[in-house]
């Protein structure tokens, strides 16, 4: 069989792998096949496959009442990184919001003079925002890129949009940039279809850390009559990360395409 033929299977094998992996470790506690199956959007036959195999590896156990936990080979695997933990840490937060929310979650940083979204915890369910273009030049027209930029000076918000000049991204983007340097600085930011249209978001910031660092949600802009009920999820979501970077003293390494 030509190679090409057998290289697209064993990809997607990886990545459903994979995809399990991620969502067992975003429940510490364990997590069904049949829940597991959902999570993750995968056929429950298939999610079956996968996890006997990934327990016969060492990178799964299955508990007595069924469900599955990280198994010992995982810590052996990650034990050569040492941001591997507050890693873990950080998408478990974002995956309770994520579920607390019905929601899809996204952790940014503001590092180097650039607003980056370093993780995202979504679900077929409740999908990322589609990216129409870098989110670096986008952070005046979503919440969390709002949220980080609220946590700049004056001085360094216009040294930004001296970068980043603000782009005119749906009819509702605000690209008046004195507005954006000398506005109001709430702890709680939202954007109502700024960024996508038929999407709103909204975010808190992270508490502790040097430079800003904020956690939001995305939901369809019909339920944005909600979004603001989501702020004790958000706040209580910035909480548990800025504990988690407290006691590792490190921040999770951005992903290049955040999944």
């Amino acid at each position: 069989m030509p190679r090409q033929a057998v290289e697209p299977t064993l990809i997607s094998s990886v990545r459903r792998a994979l995809r399990l992996l991620e969502e067992v470790s975003n429940s510490p506690r364990g997590n069904t096949a049949k829940s597991l199956a959902r999570r993750s959007g995968l056929a429950l036959p298939t999610t079956y496959h996968l996890l006997r195999t990934l327990v016969h590896d060492g990178y799964l156990d299955k508990l007595e009442d069924g469900s599955y936990v990280l198994g010992d080979h995982v810590g052996e695997v990650l034990s050569a990184s040492p941001g591997h933990l507050v890693h873990r840490k950080v998408r478990a937060s974002l995956a309770e919001l994520r579920d607390r929310t019905r929601a899809a979650a996204y952790l940014a940083r503001y590092h180097d003079g650039e607003a980056e979204v370093t993780e995202i915890v979504d679900s077929p369910a409740h999908p990322r925002v589609d990216c129409p273009i870098d989110f670096r030049e986008a952070a005046h027209a979503t919440a969390v890129g709002k949220c980080l930029l609220s946590g700049l000076s004056r001085s360094e918000r216009a040294e930004h949009f001296d970068r980043h000049p603000p782009l005119d991204l749906t009819p509702q983007t605000l690209t008046r940039t004195r507005e954006l340097v000398h506005g109001a600085r709430p702890r709680l930011c939202v954007d109502t279809e700024e960024y996508s249209l038929g999407t709103s978001c909204v975010a808190v910031p992270v508490d502790g850390w040097p430079t800003p660092v904020a956690v939001g949600v995305s939901l369809p802009a019909g339920r944005f009559d909600r979004a603001r009920g989501v702020r004790d999820e958000l706040v209580a979501a910035a909480e548990r990360i800025a504990g988690a970077l407290a006691v590792s003293g490190m921040f999770p390494e951005a992903r290049k395409t955040p999944a």
